[in-house]
């Protein structure tokens, strides 16, 4: 079965091609990131528009990467959400308008449940059930995987996301858009114990997340000290440390909640090496084994949407003609 995957659900246009057996067969990402550069952020609208003038060549691209026609898609999945609502509208009534073209049954793919299932893409794929660590720009989240559609979140943010704390300091201390990469690399050439910040909620039970107090402490200290890059870089690193040791101690105790043994690592900011490195070793500790897919499919990408797409759409899942774009979408909802 060939699934054709497209996502637009914020600043990146992808296309795939997945195939049930063969796996995936053509992948193609646009990154809007040098277009919301000079504003600091993503531009919705911007993003809407440059989407509709990339999706279709991309599209095009991918059939050929994969050397079919496009007769011979068995089926369209596309990213119906949660995400910016105009930038998902793009991809959703384009997959929608292909589906129906081309006489295919199409779904709606929740972007989360792609980012969670992301993993499935490698040789090394974690079964049923573990926990997930989804940390991304607009979502932290330890939920309990047990199947494709069962999941029950264990903890989540209450303000900022990881991710969004990460381009928020960065940008604080001017490396631009997207930071989150750029305070990582400045962080390495960081000197431990100058500073320490807070590691936030972890003084008290539970599995929920704060990060904007982070953020916060990062301002004050930098306004109270020097701004050589020295001080920067030691600043970055200690935030840093902050975070992720945050998110590993979030982890070990839904490990202990929960009793399992597999760890799956997800979303943007799983790319980051200092959390890979942490969590490996919270995972020996437990005799258990940490999954995640390559930095490539941590961000958004439409391989992890168009294999999503495949699990549903090979258990008879599928959508009927109306285009749906959802701009908030519970993962817990999803059966």
């Amino acid at each position: 079965m060939y699934v054709l995957g497209i996502e637009t659900s914020c600043d990146e246009t992808s296309a795939a091609i997945y195939h049930s057996e063969q796996g995936l067969l053509g992948h193609q990402i646009y990154s809007q990131i040098e277009l919301h550069n000079r504003y600091g952020g993503v531009v919705p609208e911007l993003a809407s528009r440059d989407h509709i003038r990339k999706i279709l060549p991309l599209i095009q691209q991918v059939i050929q990467e994969a050397g079919i026609n496009k007769s011979m898609i068995n089926g369209v999945a596309y990213t119906a959400g949660p995400g910016l609502v105009g930038a998902l509208l793009v991809g959703a009534t384009v997959g929608r308008s292909l589906g129906w073209a081309l006489n295919v049954p199409t779904i709606g793919v929740h972007h989360l449940e792609g980012h969670l299932l992301a993993p499935m893409l490698e040789e090394n794929k974690p079964i049923f059930p573990f926990l997930a660590l989804l940390v991304s720009g607009g979502h932290t989240l330890l939920i309990e995987v047990t199947k494709i559609g069962g999941y029950k979140i264990l903890g989540e943010s209450l303000d900022d996301a990881a991710g969004e704390a990460f381009d928020k300091t960065a940008k604080l201390m001017g490396l631009g858009y997207p930071g989150g990469a750029a305070l990582a690399a400045l962080a390495e050439q960081g000197k431990p114990e100058r500073f320490h910040f807070p590691r936030p909620m972890t003084d008290r039970p539970g599995l929920d997340f704060s990060f904007s107090g982070l953020k916060t402490a990062a301002l004050t200290t930098l306004q109270s000290q020097p701004s050589d890059q020295q001080t920067r870089a030691d600043i970055a690193y200690a935030f840093q440390e902050a975070v992720i040791d945050t998110l590993a101690i979030k982890c070990r105790r839904a490990l202990q909640q929960t009793g399992l043994q597999r760890l799956v690592i997800a979303g943007g900011v799983g790319a980051n090496k200092l959390l890979r490195h942490k969590l490996q070793a919270t995972m020996k500790q437990f005799n258990g084994e940490v999954y995640y897919p390559r930095p490539l499919f941590c961000t958004d990408n439409a391989a992890m949407i168009a294999y999503a797409g495949l699990q549903r759409l090979s258990a008879g899942q599928y959508d009927d003609l109306a285009i749906r774009a959802t701009a908030r979408w519970g993962l817990d909802s999803l059966t």
